[in-house]
């Protein structure tokens, strides 16, 4: 079969149409019976090759004309209670049974478009390339489903303004079409993908030949947008108003400037109702690094990601002088604003793909300066001091496919700053190649990063980063030998997210893979790593460490797990939290385990279990973490998250003293409890409208025990300095309206509230926590925003 799947790939001749077809499901249009049939799914899993049952079947056509390509179908069931169902809005994909096209237009086995329907008719679609699934990329495209005696029927159209293709007057685009059964875990897909063969599935995909005369439309389309939000905190003083309003209004714009390329553009952005972060308190040396909510920074942006040189967060976030302000006080000063975040200005994205393979990316974003707010409380007058100047944020990526799924690329990120204030860049260059049956990989990246003015004025830091991978990827036994080097110049961190320099690395990942269903199980993972660290500059060892884990599906699709690991002894020069000191950590041991039940079912859990021992001082961790969601029916679903971790003589960093030219470092055996609680609640109404509530607790104590001062061996001594102790709450609703009225355009209405409480007391209990927080000043953000999709060639036929 694997074979088949390689050298045979299954054929279909494309077939052009005439006669109108009307999206509303029913597959009973004269025009289906001419239509090419892609019949004859094949399994993929969980038992890869097995042929479809004649009594759930999928019947698939496809049709094109000068407009778009046209797919239905019929998902054949036993019973109609054999389909897995569940409205839970567009481009998730739940619970849901589905069948989606993915078109190769390019044929290069990297990059595709998948456009997939569910049995209630919610849309979902996505991108492929090397880097995996990208499904917040988005399309406008027509889909209707309908459940009928026997199974559902789908139609779809795609115009081709959501394709990106060539002009050629005749083409060959790759293929494959997919449908997944829930309730039995089974996944099948037209051209068969063997999973014991590596690399990106599009190379096992089939071909859709004779695509005649189609052209590139005029992809031109503007979504226009007005928002009003009304915002109270109880201020309750002279200075600060209780309320504040504004209205806003944008546009974002995509543009085809041809049959490749795209341009993307948001001006004035309002990213005012994305979610809220899951904000934590961080004891450890490194930045936390949140997640992109905002849809502008995750669609499409495949092309920028190579590399792991951009975190999209750092565009329009935390001013770069956010604390220089409270450094510049007089004793009459006080800070009445100073804005957490920056001001985006506007957005660009160009990307796109060449006929022969050459991906360019082009991404620009400009921040305004911004300004904190100072008051004399002697003479009342107010002064500004600026957090950050206007700052251009620039990123080009060209990437090449070859063949054999391979690829070379080149990236180069730039942070441009008025005043003067430094800049920075990074430039690498990527590879990626993969042997004739994408069985062997040699990948690797080097990387040059220069700060313009950053350790003084005119001068250049100069640094280097580079990584090599040699991997077996074919097969059912797999490794990746791998080593990663940083210098101690070397920073990414202006556009990027990096924790830290200066290090030289190596590791060793071996897997194997059952994948052929047995007794209890449809597949079995078993995996193998290894770990060893040093630094670079001076070549200083870290650590070490060795870990095992197996995981995989049992027959009644529940997915298990258990991990195993051991940390040796190290050298930890990032916890001191001060240049030139090291702390010698302990070793420790670990083991977790977890089960995820049958998501298919009402009910679904996932459960996680961890415990980690650290010899040396005792130390004691435990984490516990539960996932429960219900779903009541089709509209209804809730779901409750809990987790629960204790630190029980837990040692780490508690603060410095500056004595002299001295600074002393103070480590701090502690105690820390942390419970995070997560409330989902999801109505829909219909496949184009909904109601989503988000409610988070999340409270985490730090108690000190004992304290130690960090002498310059790396070794601990106990000390009478103390420090205090903290206790934080963060409470958070999200709750949205979003109403779907017309192709692409929506109605959101959303409600935020956020309370944050900071304290000394670690020894309040947790209900008093959550009563405290829920009686303390609480924001409330109130928001509508209006989103109305336009589309050239519609207004067009319109006129």
């Amino acid at each position: 079969m694997a074979l088949f799947a390689q050298n045979n790939p299954k054929q279909l001749t494309a077939v052009r149409t005439k006669s109108k077809i009307v999206i509303d499901g029913d597959i009973s249009d004269a025009a289906w019976s001419s239509a090419a049939n892609a019949s004859g799914l094949v399994e993929w899993r969980p038992t890869f090759g097995k042929q479809e049952d004649k009594e759930t079947r999928t019947e698939v056509y496809l049709l094109y004309d000068d407009n778009a390509f046209y797919i239905a179908g019929f998902c054949h069931e036993r019973t109609t209670d054999s389909i897995s169902k569940e409205l839970v809005g567009r481009d998730v994909v739940g619970v849901n049974d589905f069948v989606g096209i993915i078109f190769d237009t390019y044929n290069d086995k990297i990059n595709g478009f998948g456009y997939y329907v569910t049995p209630l008719g919610e849309q979902f679609d996505a991108k492929y390339s090397n880097n995996g699934e990208d499904p917040s990329w988005n399309s406008v495209y027509e889909s209707k489903a309908k459940i009928v005696k026997g199974g559902w029927t789908f139609e779809m159209k795609i115009p081709y303004s959501a394709i990106r293709f060539g002009n050629k007057p005749i083409q060959t685009w790759g293929m494959n079409i997919t449908r997944r059964r829930n309730k039995t875990g089974q996944q099948y897909m037209w051209n068969p993908v063997n999973p014991t063969v590596g690399g990106n599935f599009l190379a096992q995909e089939g071909f859709l030949n004779s695509i005649e005369n189609i052209k590139p439309p005029v992809r031109l389309s503007f979504s226009p947008y007005v928002s009003t939000y009304a915002n109270h905190y109880p201020y309750n003083n002279s200075i600060q108003n209780n309320w504040s309003n504004s209205v806003n209004g944008g546009m974002d714009v995509k543009y085809g400037i041809n049959q490749s390329f795209t341009l993307d553009m948001t001006l004035i952005p309002d990213f005012g109702q994305v979610q809220s972060d899951n904000q934590v308190l961080n004891l450890s040396p490194f930045e936390v690094k949140y997640n992109e909510n905002r849809s502008f920074f995750t669609e499409g942006t495949e092309l920028f990601n190579k590399g792991n040189l951009f975190y999209s967060r750092r565009i329009g976030g935390t001013p770069l002088h956010y604390n220089d302000v409270y450094n510049n006080l007089s004793a009459t000063d006080t800070v009445t604003n100073n804005p957490t975040t920056t001001k985006l200005i506007n957005a660009t994205k160009i990307s796109g793909r060449t006929q022969k393979g050459l991906g360019i990316g082009f991404f620009n974003a400009v921040t305004d300066a911004q300004y904190a707010t100072v008051e004399d409380l002697t003479t009342k007058k107010s002064r500004s001091y600026q957090t950050s100047p206007l700052t251009n944020y620039n990123i080009l990526v060209l990437d090449q496919t070859l063949k054999n799924s391979s690829s070379i690329s080149f990236i180069n990120t730039s942070v441009l700053r008025g005043g003067t204030d430094y800049d920075a860049n990074v430039t690498a260059g990527l590879w990626d190649f993969y042997d004739k049956k994408n069985t062997w990989n040699f990948s690797g990246k080097f990387a040059v990063s220069q700060l313009y003015g950053y350790e003084a004025p005119g001068k250049t830091t100069l640094g280097t980063e580079h990584s090599v991978n040699f991997s077996k990827t074919g097969g059912r036994l797999n490794f990746n030998l791998w080593q990663e080097l940083a210098s101690d110049k070397y920073e990414q961190n202006d556009m990027g997210y990096f924790t830290n320099n200066n290090y030289l690395d190596h590791g060793l990942w071996v897997g194997y893979k059952w994948i052929k269903p047995k007794s209890f199980y449809n597949n079995m993972y078993l995996n193998f790593n290894t770990y060893y660290s040093r630094r670079y500059m001076p070549g200083d060892y870290q650590n070490l460490n060795f870990n095992a884990n197996i995981n995989g599906q049992l027959k009644s699709l529940w997915y298990v797990g258990l991990f195993t690991g051991y940390n040796s002894k190290g050298n930890d020069f990032y916890e001191p939290r001060v240049d030139g000191r090291v702390y010698k950590s302990p070793s420790s041991w670990i083991i977790d385990t977890w089960f995820n039940t049958n998501r298919a079912k009402k009910f679904s859990s996932y459960v996680e279990i961890a415990f980690r021992y650290i010899k040396q001082f005792k130390g004691i961790s435990s984490d516990f973490s539960m996932s429960n969601k219900y779903r009541f029916n089709k509209k209804l679903t809730i779901g409750l998250d809990n987790s629960f971790q204790l630190r029980y003589n837990n040692v780490g960093f508690a603060g410095t003293v500056v004595s002299g030219s001295n600074t002393d470092v103070y480590f701090g055996n502690r105690t820390r409890i942390t419970i995070e609680n997560v409330l989902n609640f999801k109505y829909n109404f219909s496949n184009t409208m909904g109601l989503s509530l988000r409610a988070r607790h999340y409270w985490s104590k730090v108690n000190y025990n004992e304290f130690y001062f960090l002498n310059p061996d790396g070794s601990l001594a106990t000390t009478t300095q103390t420090f205090s102790n903290d206790n934080v709450n963060f409470f958070n609703i999200d709750m949205v309206y979003t109403w779907q009225f017309a192709l692409g355009s929506f109605l959101n209405i959303g409600w935020k509230n956020a309370t944050f409480t900071y304290d000394n007391d670690a020894l309040k209990p947790y209900f008093k926590n959550l009563g405290n927080t829920l009686n303390a000043p609480q924001n409330n953000n109130f928001s509508i925003k209006v989103i109305y999709f336009l589309d050239y060639l519609s207004l067009r036929k319109k006129k």
